[in-house]
């Protein structure tokens, strides 16, 4: 008995130790997971055939398949061309914009992931706020909010409707079907989206995302490539002493010296004869540096700079993506300016332009970048994946004759799964092969579509919640929590199950809410002596319910660089929400779901 109680009292303390990773994100979620999942097999109390069980479960495998499904219906212009008539019906009023956008959004996320939903939307949407003379932050919220909402209509709506559904299927309930909770979500997501209009629309900020900084930039043009040649009278000056920007009408924003750039001396560098100096126009006569053949502003006869080459160049905003290369990496790092002859002229981030001493900023997901080069260099960095445009919507060309293939795959999981031909977790798989080898993407995207940290997060929690139930950490959990909900009834129970699991789901991941919640609520369930499903569908919408903060789901972090908000900015907006969809839920989930 003691060795059973100091088991259950281990896999605690490695579950609150999970538990504080999480929230310090000093440690990524899928390495914490999977690090206690090994730690506790490590310590003889999970057994190997137990972790590699987690492995095997139906979740995880839809969740890839659906991955796959979702990055086809993207490469092919799919969400693009819903994205064109969501616009296109959206131009009349802001109002109707709103509308327009979350019901098309919430109907899309229904069935694929909402992520690149939100990643493709995204510019759509900046661009239809330009035109209607608004601000984009006017949208972007409710954007998100919709396909979180869409989320929860369908069981493949979000990966973390498939994760408890497998969850609570390992512990001998029922599966869900693919429209068992689609009459709730729907009712929840019209309410939500009448909230938006009616009331969320009025608390909405009106913030600026480059828009301020970008215009007092559009003058400037050009780069120009000047090289300082020998017997320069500006050898051995810095550029402070040399006054070329007066001089020029120009600015210099990079030094190079054998083929090493010196953008972030500047300051502090001596000019060496040989050095190339990349100029930002001002003005369209200094085009007449290669007209003239040289520049003449030293002592008579003696040249200080020689012209090398001139390019027109834009100005475009980007946004660091959930599958970006440049994750983790810094400013410094990237070379775009050498690859592409592309420059970082300033980085946004949780309400701050930031335009100095930015090399050494390592980007995170959903960073705003401010960048100038030439087209082509800006088109390939967008093809390539690091970024995501928001000035305008460029990226690879779309395989638009494939379009039919990844309808008809999606369709065919949706209809086979609904009459239960084949376990969904099959028919994501089937449906995966099907456009891969329709050529809707190649192999390689494919696996670069599927988001493996989530996997990885998905299996090490599996594991963790198999590790409290063979210790009996689980049953320790629930026997306090029946203490304090003693003398109580079910509704009163299922209400606070979804509250906890709200306020977990806004600082935790979604998926790791649910894996960790879904075997505690179906013990729960077994103590009260009711049925344990109406317990798991509220950790299921309560673990997408996340309004209140810009952290506690992808989407919203995606539109809090893109918008240029605050953190309060959600909270406005989401606390009320959360509250109404939380009184909402607790009346509806016994109605469709009865306790028994």
């Amino acid at each position: 008995m003691l060795t059973a109680h100091f088991d259950a009292l281990l896999v605690l303390i490695v579950l609150v130790a999970v538990f504080a990773a999480f929230i310090s994100e000093r440690v990524r979620p899928d390495v914490a997971a999977m690090g206690a999942a090994l730690a506790l097999v490590a310590v003889g109390i999970l057994p190997p055939r137990d972790l590699l069980a987690s492995f095997s479960n139906e979740a995880p495998v839809t969740v890839a398949g659906m991955f796959v499904l979702s990055a086809a219906l993207e490469r092919t212009g799919i969400i693009g061309r819903v994205g064109d008539v969501v616009s296109a019906l959206a131009k009349r009023s802001p109002a109707a914009s709103i509308a327009s956008l979350a019901l098309g959004a919430m109907l899309v996320s229904a069935f694929i992931n909402n992520t690149p939903v939100v990643v493709i939307l995204t510019p759509i949407t900046i661009m239809l706020a330009q035109t209607l003379n608004l601000s984009a932050s006017r949208f972007l919220i409710p954007l998100s909010y919709a396909t979180i909402m869409g989320g929860t209509c369908t069981l493949i709506g979000t990966s973390t409707n498939i994760v408890v559904s497998g969850a609570a299927a390992g512990r001998g309930l029922e599966p869900f079907t693919l429209f068992e909770i689609t009459p709730m979500g729907l009712i929840l997501g019209v309410v939500g989206i009448a909230y938006l209009l009616l009331i969320g629309v009025r608390l909405l900020p009106d913030r600026t995302i480059f828009a301020d900084l970008r215009d007092s930039l559009r003058q400037r043009q050009f780069l120009t490539d000047a090289l300082v040649p020998l017997g320069s009278p500006l050898v051995g000056k810095t550029l402070l002493e040399a006054d070329i920007g007066r001089k020029l009408g120009s600015r210099v924003v990079d030094v190079i010296r054998n083929r090493v750039s010196f953008a972030g001396e500047l300051d502090k560098l001596t000019l060496r004869a040989g050095d190339r100096l990349v100029l930002r126009t001002l003005a369209a006569d200094v085009m007449g540096l290669r007209d003239q053949g040289d520049v003449v502003f030293g002592a008579v006869g003696q040249h200080a700079l020689e012209p090398i080459a001139t390019q027109n160049t834009r100005i475009m905003e980007g946004i660091v993506g959930p599958r970006s290369p440049f994750v983790g990496r810094r400013l410094a790092d990237l070379n775009l300016r050498r690859s592409l002859g592309v420059y970082i002229l300033a980085l946004h981030r949780h309400d701050e332009n930031l335009r100095q001493n930015i090399d050494q900023v390592r980007l995170a997901f959903g960073d705003t970048i401010l960048l100038e080069g030439p087209p082509d260099g800006l088109r390939r960095l967008l093809e390539e994946g690091g970024l995501v445009g928001l000035s305008e919507p460029v990226g690879q060309p779309p395989r638009r004759d494939r379009g039919w293939l990844a309808i008809g795959a999606i369709l065919m999981v949706i209809v086979l799964a609904s009459i239960g031909f084949l376990p969904i977790s099959v028919l994501a798989l089937l449906g995966a092969g099907i456009v891969v080898a329709g050529g809707c993407l190649d192999p390689d995207e494919a696996y670069h579509s599927v988001n493996w940290p989530i996997l990885m997060l998905i299996f090490g929690m599996l594991a963790v919640g198999r590790a409290m139930e063979v210790s009996g950490a689980g049953t320790l959990i629930v026997e306090g929590v029946l203490q304090l909900v003693d003398g109580l009834g079910p509704v009163a129970v299922l209400c606070m199950v979804y509250l906890v699991t709200m306020l977990l789901t806004e600082f935790l991941s979604n998926n790791a809410t649910a894996i960790l919640l879904t075997p505690i609520v179906i013990d729960l369930a077994a103590g009260l002596g009711v049925d344990a499903r109406p317990f798991v569908v509220a950790v299921m919408f309560a673990a997408s319910a996340s309004f209140s903060t810009p952290i506690g789901y992808q989407t919203n972090t995606f539109v809090y660089g893109a918008g240029g908000y605050r953190f309060l900015d959600f909270v406005k907006v989401g606390v009320p929400l959360n509250i109404l969809m939380w009184l909402l839920s607790t009346l509806l989930i016994p109605f469709f779901w009865p306790f028994g």
